[in-house]
């Protein structure tokens, strides 16, 4: 009897053990580890900001004088004009002028947004369609200066024998150089792509020789240096900036505006005051203090003399209604 009460024991201890093996959870397999793949080093490319991302001006403190948001192109910031007038205004008017300089498409679509109180830019057809847009009430002539295409000494496009931007362009594209686009929507930038547009050309990144940065004009200019390429630049921001630019020479633009045998590289800029019955958060007013300001005959006269005592030539030259009018000839 004690026997059998054992066996029927041990069968139920091992009918318990095999349901207890079965409800066990099974075993996870340690994850296979990839082979490690080679570290591939490519070059890093550069792109453009997105488009949607514009910059902002900074809030003014409660208390602070009264702020004037200029949005502006990157070559009056560059050359250093900006910083040798504005103080003029600044105490002129009791106020603090916020810049922000960036290519002039940026700065066009931050006055669009009610973004800024007047801008200083450089693109005439786009100032003329924010005119007619109703975003400003009117432009006004500031100054100009001219565009000139920089490359390396070699000169490997031979470049410097062109008649023209166009020739110069179409040398370099055949000879495959390295050009580098401010690729930035600037005033610069739009003046490049029409130069490619009168040669049937829209520039794209499969071309391996074009390199589209995404940057201002001082970035663009160190890049072309660095990299012994071919670029696009208004003659202001290039001789502010020739000191760290040893690499580069002017193919095609002479050594001042005068030289320029190509006359549609000339680069006039505007001054427009953003509209307050589009836009009624900004100062209008003031504004138009500023563009009264910027185009009398006394602040156009100074910066006609911006860049003599240093480069021998002006950076920029004034052109407003009331300068042409004091100086006809």
């Amino acid at each position: 009897m004690q026997n059998r009460s054992l066996s029927v024991f041990m069968l139920l201890l091992l009918i318990a053990s095999f349901v207890l093996s079965a409800c066990a959870p099974a075993a996870t397999p340690s994850p296979t580890q990839p082979p490690a793949q080679p570290t591939q080093l490519t070059a890093a490319q550069p792109t453009a900001p997105a488009a949607a991302t514009l910059p902002s001006f900074p809030t003014a403190a409660p208390g602070d004088p009264v702020h004037l948001r200029l949005a502006t192109t990157t070559s009056t910031a560059d050359s250093g004009l900006l910083d040798n007038i504005l103080p003029d205004f600044e105490k002129v008017c009791n106020c603090k002028v916020d810049v922000v300089a960036v290519g002039t498409g940026q700065a066009i679509a931050i006055g669009q947004k009610g973004d800024a109180d007047v801008l200083l830019v450089h693109a005439r057809k786009s100032e003329d369609q924010f005119v007619a847009d109703k975003d400003a009430r009117e432009r006004f002539d500031v100054m100009y200066n001219d565009f000139i295409i920089l490359g390396p000494k070699a000169d490997p496009a031979k470049a410097a024998s062109a008649a023209s931007a166009k020739d110069a362009f179409k040398a370099i594209m055949d000879s495959q150089s390295t050009f580098a686009s401010r690729g930035d929507k600037s005033g610069t930038n739009t003046k490049e792509l029409s130069i490619w547009s009168s040669l049937g050309i829209t520039p794209t990144k499969d071309m391996a020789w074009y390199k589209s940065l995404g940057q201002g004009m001082g970035e663009t200019l160190i890049f072309a240096n660095e990299q012994n390429a071919y670029t696009l630049s208004d003659r202001g921001t290039y001789l502010s900036m020739k000191d760290k630019l040893p690499n580069l020479i002017i193919v095609l633009g002479g050594n001042t505006l005068a030289e320029n045998k190509d006359k549609s590289l000339l680069n006039p800029y505007g001054v427009l005051a953003v509209n307050p019955d589009k836009h009624p958060g900004v100062k209008f007013d003031l504004a138009m203090q500023f563009v009264k300001w910027i185009t009398s005959v006394d602040e156009q006269q100074k910066i006609n003399d911006y860049g003599k005592d240093k480069f021998g030539q002006s950076l920029f030259y004034p052109s407003s209604v009331e300068w042409k009018a004091a100086h006809p000839n």
